[in-house]
């Protein structure tokens, strides 16, 4: 909900038989998007989650922009996280 508030999830284009791009809804507040969106460049360079998830993502034919969506908001997931559970941020790949 947390992304979908944000307006991080994917939207369809198409209508009838015409299929247009995908895209991020941006529903929500621009000006967390626009943070997310710095943090996600740098985490893909630094964060081994959000590298790993980057790298898979892009060996599956998915444009740097796609990729760079779901890594805005694999990081709004992670910070939800840390901020429900009060704990740490622990990485999930080695």
């Amino acid at each position: 909900q947390l992304a979908s508030y944000l307006g991080l999830i994917p939207k369809h284009n198409e209508s009838g038989k015409r299929a247009g791009k995908t895209t991020l809804s941006k529903e929500g507040p621009g000006y967390i998007r626009a943070k997310l969106y710095m943090a996600a460049i740098v985490a893909g360079q630094h964060n081994t989650d959000i590298k790993a998830q980057k790298t898979r993502l892009l060996k599956q034919g998915k444009t740097k922009m796609q990729a760079l969506g779901a890594a805005m908001r694999k990081l709004s997931q992670i910070c939800f996280g840390v901020v429900k559970n009060q704990t740490e941020y622990q990485p999930q790949v080695s």
